[in-house]
């Protein structure tokens, strides 16, 4: 089978593997379709590491992905040949003190689909994972509409982490394809008023279409002064989708009391601050959201009924031998891209 190694900083190679094998009863071999680049992708493209995550190269990488299920274990009765799925990356054990508490998300056993030191990822026309991560997705949903589910399903965790109300005026930082995902799920709220930014003008433009409250760019104004503007008192939630300091201590600037900042951003740097005076004065909530938690169907279930579109995301698609062009588009945010994917089969 065709894939695309990670073997070193910012260097790919498209090379030929053994097609992987089905070895337990609930496995089921997925013939790859379609693969996201996501922002996680990029941190080891461009450095190697997330946190202490390196990579051993030559290594697969990538983990959003729709398929074709080709083959089942015996034990399989969710999925069948020929079915249509978006792929949940996160393998739980089911068994750990996080798993009986209903944090599958925080598994203390979890293998990553393209996770350094985890397991290799779906950049390649073939792989097997375990039946409970497999979600049909049947005809309702386009291929592309299956990839998206994934980046979706965190935002409908983050969302639902931030208990949001109809009366709520938010912000998300970072209209990357997260960001993007955040500002559609909360529209499916109807919260009253969405302030988005971010750096790149083209990304800005796209959650304006997405029919933000307000959009700005914090290369170009203060926007932290323009929202409060409009928004005196503060906002009562703010997503942090860029990873950034700079957005992190916005955040904080925008908040009012008793307000939260949900963290959903992957920051580079090992350690960010925040201006402890406000925060504790003013009783702010942090709330980490760690990837999704069970969220994955609902996710699907909101595109199939027409609740949430996400398809606006997709703005570019390159083959296997492009592989690097399009992680090279993405890393320096060119073309106006926002979500990059690859095909691995012909379309």
């Amino acid at each position: 089978m065709k894939a695309v190694l990670l073997t070193g900083v910012r260097q790919m190679e498209l090379v030929e593997l053994p097609v992987p094998n089905i070895e337990k009863d609930d496995d089921v071999l997925l013939r790859v379709e379609l693969v996201g680049i996501c922002g996680s992708d990029m941190h080891y493209y461009e450095r190697g590491t997330i946190g202490s995550e390196a990579v051993e190269y030559p290594f697969v990488i990538g983990h959003e992905c729709a398929a074709t299920v080709t083959a089942v274990g015996r034990g399989v009765s969710r999925v069948k040949v020929g079915d249509r799925v978006a792929v949940e990356p996160g393998i739980v054990c089911g068994n750990c003190d996080q798993c009986r508490a209903g944090r599958e998300n925080t598994c203390r056993n979890m293998k990553f689909l393209g996770g350094a030191g985890q397991m290799p990822g779906c950049l390649c026309e073939y792989i097997v994972m375990p039946e409970q991560c497999c979600f049909p997705v049947g005809d309702k949903l386009s291929l592309t509409e299956a990839v998206l589910c994934e980046p979706l399903a965190i935002a409908v965790y983050a969302v639902r982490q931030a208990a949001l109300r109809p009366d709520s005026h938010i912000a998300i930082l970072g209209a990357g394809p997260i960001g993007l995902s955040c500002l559609v799920t909360a529209k499916a709220e109807k919260v009253d008023s969405i302030y988005v930014t971010d750096k790149v003008p083209e990304r800005v433009q796209v959650a304006q279409n997405a029919v933000a409250t307000w959009v700005g760019n914090p290369d170009r104004q203060d926007i932290v002064k323009e929202i409060l503007k409009q928004q005196p008192t503060g906002l009562d939630v703010v997503f942090e989708c860029a990873g950034q300091q700079d957005t992190i201590d916005q955040a904080v600037e925008l908040m009012k009391p008793g307000g939260k900042i949900m963290l959903i951003g992957i920051p580079e740097t090992d350690r960010i601050s925040f201006v402890i005076e406000r925060i504790r004065r003013e009783e702010v909530t942090i709330v980490n959201v760690r990837r999704q938690n069970k969220c994955t169907q609902d996710a699907i279930d909101s595109v199939a009924c027409g609740r949430i579109s996400v398809d606006f995301m997709a703005t570019h698609k390159f083959k296997p031998e492009q592989a690097q062009q399009a992680f090279d588009m993405v890393s320096g945010y060119r073309n106006g891209v926002v979500k990059a994917m690859i095909e691995m089969q012909d379309q």
